[in-house]
């Protein structure tokens, strides 16, 4: 069993430390020579979980789509809109997570790996064609388009805060986002009681960290 945790935890340092090289020099300059100077492990350390610069960043964009911190909420519509606050507090913290994102802008990383766009936009989608059964969405609302759209806009803020010269806080815009979309698509009396507040993914993060130490 250790030896299986020790494994893993080597694994999980050499993504890591792809992820961080892929985000300071972008795939095609990054080399396997800093990314195991990064993880501070040995060449064949590394070879035995990755064979290859290309093996890594498929290893990173597996990780990207995830729910952690997510918790069943009563309307549907909250926990579309938790998904996207807690993506907007875990990604500059987490390197795996910014890391899917820069290789998913990077057309030869694109061309040769694909991006996760597809999954999160199946992920939010199925959130918002229960909650259009649940009649939380207004009549027009479409989940598939609209999770297509919302998926684009996201990652559309996040790439503009991430160069803006103030540095924009990546939570207040997509809670800020929120606030312009979600008038146009829930119903009033479901509008008024979601929680769209850029603090909120630290609250649900801590929640459930609690629990599972409990």
């Amino acid at each position: 069993m250790a030896k299986q945790e020790r494994a893993i935890r080597t694994r999980r340092a050499c993504l890591v430390a792809a992820a961080e090289i892929f985000n300071e020099c972008g795939y095609e300059a990054a080399t396997i020579a800093a990314i195991i100077d990064r993880a501070q492990l040995t060449r064949g350390a590394l070879y035995f979980h990755f064979t290859s610069k290309e093996e890594l960043a498929r290893g990173v964009l597996a990780e990207a789509v995830t729910t952690e911190g997510m918790v069943p909420q009563p309307l549907k519509l909250q926990e579309w809109a938790d998904i996207a606050l807690l993506l907007a507090h875990r990604l500059p913290r987490e390197p795996l997570l910014s890391a899917s994102i820069r290789l998913s802008v990077d057309s030869k990383a694109r061309g040769m790996f694909g991006t996760r766009w597809p999954d999160w936009i199946e992920l939010v989608g199925k959130v918002l064609l229960e909650a259009k059964e649940r009649g939380e969405l207004l009549p027009h609302v479409d989940p598939a388009d609209t999770a297509r759209l919302f998926v684009g806009a996201w990652t559309g803020v996040q790439l503009v805060s991430e160069v803006m010269p103030e540095g924009r806080d990546l939570s207040r815009e997509i809670s800020r986002l929120l606030e312009l979309i979600l008038p146009n698509i829930a119903v009033p009396g479901v509008l008024a009681r979601l929680d769209t507040s850029p603090f909120r993914a630290e609250r649900l993060l801590g929640a459930d960290r609690s629990t599972a130490a409990s």
